[in-house]
C-alpha cells in the first residue's frame, strides 16, 4: 500500500474508536451517499469478517449510516447517526454475515428510494482508508481518497475518447483510470480518478455526450 504522506501513515482526523471500523466504515458508507446522489429512504447493510463481529463496540453501524448522511470521518454528528437516520425516516437494518470474504473488513450496502436503488461492496483497509470493489454489479477498484467519476456507457468505441475529451477540455487531470464491462457490446463503467473536484456543469457536459448514460461523482 502506498501513502501520499505521514497522516496517511497516522490516520485521519476522525471521531473513535476506529480507523479501519469507524473511519474507513464512514468512507464506505460516504462513497455510497454521493454514487447515489441523495439521502435514501432504506439502507439494508450486510456486514462480513470483523465488521460483522464487532460493528456495534467499535461503531461501524453509526459510521457508515453516518456516511450515507454525508457525514465525514470527523463529524461529531456520527454518534447519533442511527437516531437521526430514523428521524429522516430512513429504514436500516443490519446484517451479520458469516460468508468468508477476501478482506475481513468487508460491507456490502444496498440503498434506494422510489426513484432507484443502490448496491456496493467497500473494504477498510487501514488508517482510515477505504476502497470500493463493486458497484451495481461491476467490479472495480475505487480507494476514495480521491475525487472521482463514474460512468456508465454502452460498450461501443468513442465512449471513452468523449469522455477524455470533455476532462482535457476543462484542464481536468485524470491520475487513475479504470474500464470494465459485463459483456462485449453492454453495459460498461468507467472509473476515473481526478485532481479535482468536478462541477456540476462538467457532469452534466458528460451526461450529453456520446454512449454514456449515466454520470455520477464522489467528491472530497
Amino acid at each position: 500500500m502506498k501513502y501520499r504522506s505521514v497522516f496517511d501513515i497516522i490516520g485521519p482526523v476522525m471521531i473513535g474508536p476506529s480507523s479501519s471500523h469507524t473511519a474507513g466504515a464512514a468512507r464506505i458508507g460516504r462513497a455510497a451517499r454521493h454514487l447515489f446522489g441523495r439521502e435514501p429512504n432504506y439502507a439494508n447493510i450486510h456486514l462480513y469478517g470483523s465488521f460483522a463481529q464487532t460493528y456495534k463496540g467499535h461503531g461501524t453501524d453509526v459510521a457508515i449510516i453516518g456516511g450515507l448522511l454525508d457525514y465525514d470521518t470527523d463529524d461529531t454528528r456520527i454518534s447519533t447517526a442511527l437516531e437521526t437516520a430514523r428521524n429522516h425516516g430512513m429504514e436500516v437494518q443490519f446484517f451479520e454475515e458469516d460468508a468468508v470474504t477476501d478482506h475481513p473488513n468487508t460491507a456490502r450496502i444496498k440503498i434506494g428510494d422510489e426513484n432507484g436503488d443502490l448496491e456496493l461492496v467497500g473494504i477498510s483497509i487501514g488508517g482510515g482508508k477505504a476502497e470500493i470493489m463493486e458497484l451495481n454489479g461491476f467490479e472495480l477498484r475505487l480507494s476514495g481518497s480521491h475525487p472521482a467519476i463514474l460512468l456508465i456507457h454502452n460498450d461501443r468505441y468513442g465512449a471513452i475518447a468523449s469522455a477524455t475529451t470533455i476532462l482535457a477540455s476543462h484542464e481536468i487531470n485524470i491520475g487513475r483510470m479504470e474500464v470494465a464491462r459485463k459483456a462485449e457490446g453492454e453495459q460498461a463503467i468507467m472509473v476515473i480518478e481526478v485532481d479535482q473536484n468536478v462541477d456540476d456543469s462538467i457532469l452534466s457536459e458528460l451526461e450529453r455526450a456520446d454512449h454514456i448514460t449515466q454520470v455520477a461523482r464522489i467528491s472530497d
